[in-house]
């Protein structure tokens, strides 16, 4: 099964607030009792504007719970999960995805004149 971005399998509770190729910044949204779809992440970071009490179903079936202050700010592994809000209280939090680095380019060498440096081809003569 293809990795289901949580913004396109349920934008009622996640909006992009930001994006670059660095980072996406998701809102993350749940009424009281309100749950998801199985969705992924990549490795973030989340910051809690509320208290929370949640649980999160695993792909097999197994569930975890998760209990966090207002204000607090928590690491998460990347993977997959269906979220569900246990509290009778609105959940909200930002959430700070780091993207995959691009292939870092090669840096161009320069001579002590400033002037870039042109590697040499080597040509076979026959």
């Amino acid at each position: 099964m293809a990795r289901q971005d949580p913004v396109k399998v349920d934008p009622k509770h996640y909006k992009v607030e930001f994006e670059n190729r660095h980072v996406r910044v998701l809102r993350i949204r749940y009424g009281p009792g309100e749950q998801s779809v199985m969705h992924w992440h990549p490795a973030s970071v989340g910051v809690h504007l509320t208290a929370a009490q949640a649980r999160f179903t695993f792909p097999g079936g197994k569930t975890a719970e998760l209990r966090v202050g207002a204000g607090e700010v928590r690491s998460y592994p990347a993977g997959e999960h269906l979220p569900e809000n246990l509290s009778d209280q609105s959940l909200e939090l930002v959430f700070i995805e780091r993207k995959p680095q691009a292939a870092a380019k090669k840096p161009v060498e320069r001579r002590a004149t400033g002037k870039k440096r042109v590697a040499k081809k080597s040509i076979r003569r026959r």
